[in-house]
């Protein structure tokens, strides 16, 4: 597989980042009406900077898409501060605007949902691509798909209890979310490592 076949493992990332930025901004908005009279202005300008946050992130990706597997790590460096900072300002949104419960919820379910949508659509890829290769290379590859399968089933299921029990703090909820990511980067991670195997 070629390095620009490679790429694609950071595309995974940034699109699982980019969803849940997406998602976020989605319940934010769309529960931003209710707010209270007096911090509407000061929300709507929060949210404006984090569609822009956003934004900026989809733009850095877009920049990426053609580029070398060095790039790539170069720029995941950035956008990692850049996603960091998205979930700081997301997280001061929330304690500073979202006493309501049902703006957490709204907004964990979604980011949820986003996130176990990446996570299928990135074993859903890399199942097709594993197609590529001569049936001895296949199996390591097709290991790691079924185990990123397994592990996605394993966090929706974690984020649907979660989200079903419906009393969780944000902080637990945003911790959940992040022991989910961090299983998919390291599951995206391992099926990058077992391609690299099989083209060597």
């Amino acid at each position: 597989m070629s390095t620009q076949g490679n790429v694609h493992f950071f595309t995974n990332w940034a699109k699982e980042r980019l969803d849940e930025m997406d998602a976020t901004l989605t319940s934010l908005q769309g529960k931003a009406a209710e707010v209270q009279a007096d911090a509407r202005d000061r929300a709507g300008k929060v949210l404006a900077e984090l569609a822009k946050s956003r934004d900026a992130f989809r733009e850095a990706v877009k920049k990426q898409a053609g580029a070398s597997e060095a790039a790539w790590a170069s720029a995941k460096t950035r956008m990692e501060a850049d996603w960091s900072a998205f979930e700081a300002e997301v997280q001061k949104y929330v304690e500073n605007y979202g006493e309501q419960f049902e703006l957490r919820q709204a907004t964990f379910k979604q980011q949820a949902e986003a996130q176990v949508k990446s996570w299928r659509e990135a074993a859903d890829k890399l199942a097709a691509a594993a197609g590529e290769f001569a049936a001895e290379r296949r199996g390591e590859i097709e290991a790691n798909v079924k185990r990123m399968q397994s592990d996605a089933a394993a966090a929706e299921e974690k984020l649907r209890k979660l989200n079903e029990a419906g009393s969780q703090s944000w902080s637990a909820l945003t911790a959940a979310l992040t022991e989910t990511r961090n299983v998919f980067d390291r599951a995206n991670q391992a099926a990058q490592e077992a391609f690299k195997r099989a083209v060597s």
